[in-house]
Parts: C-alpha cells; sequence; structure tokens
C-alpha cells in the first residue's frame, strides 16, 4: 500500500456506520464524506463488493452454487444483492427446490412471493433466467 494509504488509513480511522464527524459531514469508513454524491466508479466499486459477498453467501446455502452456469447464478445473486443474506433465505422452498435441481419450481416459488410483486419487472426477467 502506498505512505498515504496507510496515513490516511491511521488519521482517520475506520467507522463502519454513518456518523457526523467535527464539521457535521456525514462520514463513513476511512473518513469518506456522504454528503458529497457519488461517483460511479465508486458505486460500481462498491457493487462487485457486494457481488462477492452475495456470491460468498450463496455458495454457502449451495454447495454446487459454481456449477449453476452464469445465466442462473446472476439471477440469484441479484436476488441475494436485492434483498440481503436473511430476505433470501426466507425464499426455503425456492432454495429446497434449487437443491433438488427443479428450477422450474424454483421459479415458480420466487414468483409465489411479496418480492415477486415488489420487484416488477426485474423479477419476471430473474424468475425467466432461473428456468
Amino acid at each position: 500500500m502506498s505512505m498515504a494509504y496507510e496515513m490516511l488509513r491511521r488519521h482517520e480511522g475506520f467507522r463502519s456506520l454513518p456518523y457526523l464527524c467535527t464539521a457535521g459531514k456525514l462520514t463513513v469508513g476511512y473518513g469518506h464524506n456522504l454528503d458529497e454524491p457519488m461517483s460511479d466508479e465508486l458505486g460500481g466499486m462498491i457493487l462487485q463488493y457486494d457481488i462477492k459477498v452475495a456470491t460468498r453467501e450463496l455458495i454457502r446455502i449451495f454447495q454446487d452454487f459454481p456449477m449453476f452456469g452464469e445465466r442462473r447464478a446472476s439471477a440469484l445473486i441479484d436476488m441475494m444483492v436485492n434483498l440481503g443474506a436473511t430476505r433470501f433465505r426466507g425464499f426455503k422452498k425456492m432454495i429446497a427446490a434449487i437443491k433438488k435441481n427443479d428450477w422450474v419450481e424454483a421459479a415458480a416459488e420466487a414468483k409465489d412471493s411479496r418480492w415477486y410483486v415488489q420487484v416488477g419487472s426485474r423479477g419476471n426477467e430473474i424468475t425467466k433466467m432461473l428456468t
């Protein structure tokens, strides 16, 4: 790491939750000002991290997740990022269907949920990707 990186880590300290800094700015991480608009670059980095976390969680749920193929894996990653691990795990019947390799049933179980109604066309796209 660079000297500046290490120095800033030491000087700023890490805060995992937003807080008000001494200047009254909403801040998180190593002094990152949340009052400033987020760049697409930073948003993309956060999204990549969220995908990594979602993938790890899906591997915990489905041992054979790496074998699902990009289409189905992407659909499940999208759901996991959108729902979070706790709510995703609430799709017990969908998870059971996937573990039985019954993708049609898994899609039907996803459709039979409040999530499907709430996310509109996103739900339709994801359930098609599962079958």
